[in-house]
Order: structure tokens, then sequence, then C-alpha cells
């Protein structure tokens, strides 16, 4: 499974304008609204591309799971990354979102440093596979340094989508 292939430049922001986590965590959300060129995946199956997004009650819903999974364990992986995610059962499939911060954001993580790279994850309980696989992939690529200066250095969505193609193929 490539990572590029869920997460569509639409779902991307270079960079997000929030200041704090949870500014940033209703930022990210916001990029799954229709009509906001956002996720698919909401609508129709863990793809980039075609789809208008999630409904602002699904959103509400994701927004909320996300933040009962970061009062439970924040999600900070280290390396200046955290990946939010919860379960949303009113999605049909995996959504992924991702963003980078100008300025580090403090956040929970298991190295104490404060973050700036974000991928942002829901999805129904029956993509449970997908899900985590898409965890994984997130936490194989981002352990790289010089993946991570890529996507932080990205000025565009397209670039830092681009950067994310090229990591997968490398």
């Amino acid at each position: 499974m490539r990572l590029s292939e869920l997460l569509s430049p639409s779902r991307i922001r270079v960079p997000l304008k929030a200041g704090d986590k949870e500014g940033i965590l209703r930022e990210l959300v916001g990029l799954m609204l229709a009509g906001n060129g956002g996720a698919a995946g909401g609508a129709g199956g863990a793809r980039a591309g075609g789809g208008g997004g999630v409904s602002a009650a699904q959103a509400d819903e994701i927004l909320g799971a996300i933040l009962e999974r970061e009062r439970q364990f924040p999600t900070g992986i280290g390396y200046g990354v955290a990946v939010p995610h919860g379960r949303c059962p009113a999605l049909s499939g995996l959504v992924v979102v991702a963003g980078t911060t100008p300025a580090p954001i403090p956040y929970e993580t298991i190295d104490g440093e404060p973050v700036r790279l974000f991928f942002l994850l829901a999805g129904p309980e029956s993509h449970a596979g997908v899900h985590v696989k898409a965890l994984s992939r997130i936490s194989r690529l981002v352990r790289r340094e010089p993946v991570r200066g890529r996507l932080l250095a990205a000025r565009t969505a397209e670039e830092f989508h681009r950067a994310l193609v090229e990591a997968e193929v490398a």
C-alpha cells in the first residue's frame, strides 16, 4: 500500500495556520469537508482523487474521535511528527489528510519534541487493517530524516505529495 495513493494534494495543507494542538486537529479535519477539495475516502473508500469529502456531521464525529484518542494516548510519534487518528463508524473508508506548520507546535510526543509534520487518519472499524497499514507506512517513512526534511521543506501541497511519492519509490 502506498500512502501517496491515500493522500491527494487536495488533502494536504502547507502551511497549516493554527498555532496550537486543538486548532491543528480542527484544521486538518476541515480538509476532509465536502466542498473543501477534501477527502474522497470518506465517501467511497481509501483512494485519493474523486469524491466530495465528508459532511459537517461526519467531521464533528471525526474530530470527537480524534480528541478522545488524544486524551487516552497522545499520538506524537517523535521526530517532530504526530499521527492523530481515530475510528468513525459513519465513514465508509479510510480518510487521510496531512500538513506542516511553519513553527513547532507543543504536542505530547514520545521524545518530548514539538511537532511540525502532521498526518491525520480516520476510518470505520471495518477498515482497521488498512488503518494500521497506513499508520505503519507513515511511521516507516518519517523515520528517515531526508524524507522528513523534504516534506517539511515543501512549499505547496503538490511539492509535499511529490516528496511522498518519491520517498515511497526510493
